[in-house]
């Protein structure tokens, strides 16, 4: 007679330590688990409203400019270390970890328009409103000594911007012109000019970093490249550029912060139509900084507020805002991509989480692993009515709300005189134009 015989490995199912979890086995059938779907959605639910109870994204504040914070610059190689410069002329040098000013540098008198260092972090550039640039050591000078330039570049115009190659010993400012300078020159390699007006703002991208990109006052996106004599294209908009920021990890796009409360994200290959804009500020935009993901970026502006938005889509996530804090000059993403700078006109620097609700120091496994399976959840049952209104609701200052509702209404008003106009005109005689077009006017090669 045959008989058969249950056989088991106790490597199975017996743990080897008492440490060590229970190893349950489990059916996956669908069939065997019909309260699965509701029991996820519970939890789903649950977790949206449990991130949105410990979002708590404000972490700290830098205080020690006299005057507005102008523009701020990240250490390439130290997360730790931001530099500042203000509108007090002075130029700090933060220990972020410690959250106090490690050195002072009175660089300018007047406004520092931007401060730089090179790849290396040797040498800090600084340009201000006494037309000079001026180059300092990295280090500390020793004890009783006085704080003195390497050296000083007098221009014929104020600076208003400074940004330094990726690579070579080269850095670009902007003001009537866009110049090329070497480190060891006091000439100008080259200058660019196309126009008349005014250059605000001067960027390298990252990838190809032969190519630069600037803002100018009358409106203009103009595209160079390091190895020519003459600069490539312009991009006429209806309203002015404040700032741009190049994505690191696509070589061909930057987001340009605008004057219209919009944010513009082009393609260089096809300046004609924006890839995408992004609506949700009351002010104008004034300065953009991208994630070293490349998928989100941060945006400042007029409005007192702070918000991020995905690269990809034409909302913000997340708006940050304090009592105190006024008008947002200069925004940073940290290089560990957890941290938010902003600086403001009320003097202090603040420090923000990326993701609100993330909970920061060393996580044990079993935190790693809630974390990760309540993402999977908010995500497969993110597009639920109850779920997506829990995750978007924001408080928001009452100025911000109100002028929210204003702009809707005048949208709407407008989108409902063209539909009218268009009802009553000849077929063709009032074209639909595209979103992402209505801000361009035109593109000169």
């Amino acid at each position: 007679m045959k008989v058969k015989m249950l056989s088991r490995n106790p490597d199975n199912y017996i743990r080897e330590t008492k440490n060590d979890i229970h190893k349950v086995p489990r059916n996956y059938d669908p069939s065997l688990h019909p309260f699965e779907a509701s029991r996820e959605y519970i939890r789903a639910l649950n977790a949206t409203k449990l991130e949105r109870v410990f979002a708590k994204p404000f972490l700290g504040a830098l205080e020690g400019h006299t005057d507005g914070v102008h523009c701020m610059f990240k250490h390439p190689g130290s997360l730790s270390t931001l530099l500042s410069g203000g509108c007090d002329g002075q130029v700090k040098i933060w220990n972020l970890s410690t959250r106090k000013c490690e050195r002072t540098i009175a660089a300018h008198s007047g406004f520092v328009r931007g401060v730089c260092t090179d790849r290396k972090a040797t040498n800090i550039f600084t340009v201000g409103d006494d037309q000079t640039v001026k180059q300092w050591s990295m280090a500390p000078p020793e004890y009783g000594k006085q704080e003195t330039p390497l050296n000083t570049v007098i221009g014929k115009t104020v600076f208003q911007s400074i940004d330094h190659h990726w690579q070579d010993a080269k850095f670009a400012t902007s003001g009537q012109q866009v110049d090329i300078w070497d480190e060891q020159r006091s000439e100008p390699l080259r200058s660019f000019t196309w126009g008349t007006d005014s250059v605000h703002s001067v960027k390298f991208n990252p990838i190809e970093t032969y190519m630069l990109a600037s803002c100018t006052a009358d409106r203009n996106i103009i595209l160079y490249d390091m190895r020519g004599s003459t600069p490539l294209r312009k991009l006429l908009l209806n309203m002015r550029t404040n700032t741009i920021a190049w994505n690191p990890m696509e070589a061909f796009t930057f987001t340009a912060a605008n004057e219209d409360y919009n944010l513009y994200t082009f393609d260089i290959r096809k300046l004609d139509i924006a890839l995408n804009v992004h609506m949700d500020h009351v002010s104008a935009v004034m300065d953009v900084d991208y994630s070293p993901t490349g998928k989100e970026f941060v945006s400042g502006s007029f409005d007192k507020s702070v918000r991020i938005f995905p690269s990809d889509r034409g909302r913000s996530r997340e708006i940050y805002h304090t009592k105190r804090m006024q008008h947002v000059t200069c925004v940073r993403w940290s290089l560990d991509n957890k941290y938010i700078l902003s600086g403001s006109d009320e003097t202090n620097i603040r420090i923000w989480k990326a993701e609100a609700s993330e909970k920061l120091g060393k996580l044990q496994k079993r935190e790693v692993a809630a974390f990760e399976y309540n993402a999977k959840l908010k995500e497969k049952f993110r597009h639920h009515p109850q779920l997506k209104r829990i995750r978007r609701h924001r408080h928001v200052p009452r100025p911000i709300y109100q002028e929210g509702k204003t702009i809707r209404v005048q949208r709407e008003s407008i989108k409902r005189k063209t539909e009218n106009r268009r009802r009553h005109s000849k077929k063709g005689a009032v074209p639909h134009v595209p979103e992402r077009k209505k801000g361009i006017i035109t593109v000169v090669e």
